[in-house]
């Protein structure tokens, strides 16, 4: 009886992974395979070698590599604060940082458009302190963020960076204080506390911290869309037309799929690393 209800409980979990995962998933490998007549091709698996392909994927795998570089280098200084804060409810304090994130992402992308807008508060901050006439007089461009990669990565930055927060923090919640008190006691200064004990014992949250903020930041496309105003094209630009302006199911399939690709080996690289599930714990 008791299986019997484990069973019909777990009915709807069941249903929503077909409908929402499995078929979609079917139907992508279906499309990506075949042509218009219903044929097998490698046509639109092989799509991606096209310049204007490549250039997009280049774009995102270096806006990529951009934004998860500076959420590490953000990210884990800011753990390391935060799990030696001497208070009591250290949660409440991260739960400020992940506040953001139940605001809905397109106003948080939308607020940062106007933020960083010709008109918004981020050019009246230059031009309140000077910067801009010091440019011009220097003969160069005005700063203008908006509709440039900058203002992708700002935003990717600014989305993300809980991801590589989390991970990292939960990593360094686990290190137990006897541990460090005992290598003060041997002798062990700052410096080789940081890199023999707690830079060790974090990399399993690194790693899962790299893969969370890669992975979406290499497939998003409306941060580009919205902050890059059309000038900055990523691999996920070019999906999202595929499939929402041309109905080219079949191209944007097979775009899918090599994006696909990237992240199951992302996924591979996080079991090899994170052999203690830290990284999926704070979930």
């Amino acid at each position: 009886m008791n299986k019997f209800k484990q069973q019909f409980l777990t009915g709807p979990y069941l249903i929503w992974i077909i409908g929402f995962i499995v078929l979609p998933m079917v139907m992508i490998l279906y499309y990506a395979f075949t042509n218009s007549d219903g044929g097998f091709t490698f046509e639109y698996i092989a799509a991606i070698t096209s310049a204007t392909n490549l250039s997009a994927i280049g774009l995102s795998l270096k806006l990529g590599i951009i934004c998860t570089v500076i959420c590490l280098v953000l990210s884990y200084p800011l753990a390391m604060i935060l799990n030696n804060m001497q208070i009591k409810n250290q949660g409440l304090v991260v739960f400020i940082f992940m506040l953001p994130m139940w605001m809905n992402f397109m106003l948080r992308i939308l607020a940062w458009r106007l933020l960083l807008s010709n008109n918004g508060i981020v050019n009246a901050i230059f031009q309140f302190f000077g910067f801009n006439s010091i440019l011009t007089t220097l003969g160069l461009s005005k700063i203008n963020i908006i509709n440039t990669p900058s203002a992708v990565v700002l935003g990717m930055v600014y989305d993300f960076l809980p991801f590589m927060l989390l991970p990292i923090y939960n990593s360094m919640t686990r290190i137990r204080k006897d541990w460090i008190e005992a290598a003060k006691d041997l002798g062990a200064n700052n410096v080789t506390i940081f890199f023999k004990i707690i830079l060790p014992l974090t990399v399993s949250g690194i790693i899962s911290g790299i893969v969370m903020v890669f992975v979406p930041s290499l497939t998003s496309f409306a941060i580009s869309q919205v902050l890059g105003g059309g000038h900055v094209l990523l691999i996920g630009n070019v999906i999202e037309q595929d499939f929402m302006q041309g109905m080219q199911w079949n191209s944007g399939s097979g775009l899918s799929f090599v994006l696909m690709i990237f992240v199951i080996a992302s996924m591979a690289l996080v079991n090899m690393f994170d052999k203690e599930g830290e990284g999926t714990a704070i979930w």
